[in-house]
Parts: C-alpha cells; structure tokens; sequence
C-alpha cells in the first residue's frame, strides 16, 4: 500500500471516522468480554472459544490501525478548489449510454470511498479513469472487459 495522500469527500472521511469510533467504543468492548468470558472456561490452552476470540481481537484492532493511517492521510476534498465544467475525483457525472439510451449518474470517488450501490465509482476503475477530464456534451468510449461503453456526458455537477 503506497503511503500518499487519500483524497476523501467530507462524507467519506466522517464515515471512516464513525467506522473507527465504532470499532473502538462498541466492537472493542464486545470483543473484550468475549475474550473474559472464555477465559473463564477453564484452560485456555485448549479452549476453541478463546482463540476465536483473540483472532477476532486482533483482527479488530488491524482495521482500526488500518482506518486510522487513511484518516491521517486523509486530503478533503472541497468542491470549491475544484473545477466544475470537467469530470475530476469527486464529480457526479450524469450520463446516457449511447447503446442502451440509457440515463446513469455516478460519482467519481477514491477507491476508499468507493460502493457502486450507492453510485460512487472509483476513479482508478476502468469506467472513472475514462470519464477523468472530460466535459459536458463529450462522447467517451471506455474500454472494459466486457467491450466498449460508449456515454454521453450529459451533466457534471459537485
């Protein structure tokens, strides 16, 4: 994992951020008692409970460390700073796709920030990297595994 910057929108920093407060405040404790809990069943050399309950401990604990180093990498992104006539990393981008008629909007985020089944889209994925600069009224042909997608930018709004 390269250690550079992590462009995140305000929404997807304050979600890593209750993620993390999460896993700290509520997930922590429940592991922790968990842990005390097959720890009073006896031999914890021998105890299945234990050791699941220690994996899951460490487990918990790596995602927090890996929440906090995004977080402390975290560059936000303000849509003031940032042009609005072309496609850029936090942009919802309106399109038609020219086989199917077929109105879509998506918004271009990290991958951090990333759900296709809210619309956001990474800009490294094949279909961001080929909106990337572009502008209103373009027609891009994107090349993706499954052939050629072919959209017209019809809106890029922040």
């Amino acid at each position: 994992m390269s250690l550079g910057d992590i462009y995140l929108t305000r929404d997807g920093y304050e979600k890593l951020r209750k993620e993390a407060e999460r896993l700290k405040n509520v997930k922590r404790k429940q592991i922790s008692k968990a842990v005390a809990e097959a720890r009073a069943h006896g031999d914890i050399g021998e105890n299945a409970e234990y050791d699941a309950a220690k994996e899951a401990q460490a487990l918990n604990e790596k995602k927090i460390a890996e929440i906090e180093q995004k977080l402390s990498r975290a560059q936000l992104l303000e849509d003031d700073n940032i042009s609005k006539d072309e496609v850029l990393i936090g942009a919802t981008v309106k399109l038609k796709d020219l086989n199917s008629q077929e109105e879509l909007e998506y918004t271009l985020v990290s991958e951090e920030e990333a759900d296709y089944s809210q619309g956001k889209i990474s800009v490294s994925s094949p279909v961001g990297k080929g909106l990337l600069n572009h502008k209103k009224n373009d027609t891009v042909n994107i090349e993706v595994p499954a052939g050629i997608l072919k959209y017209k930018i019809l809106n890029i709004s922040r």
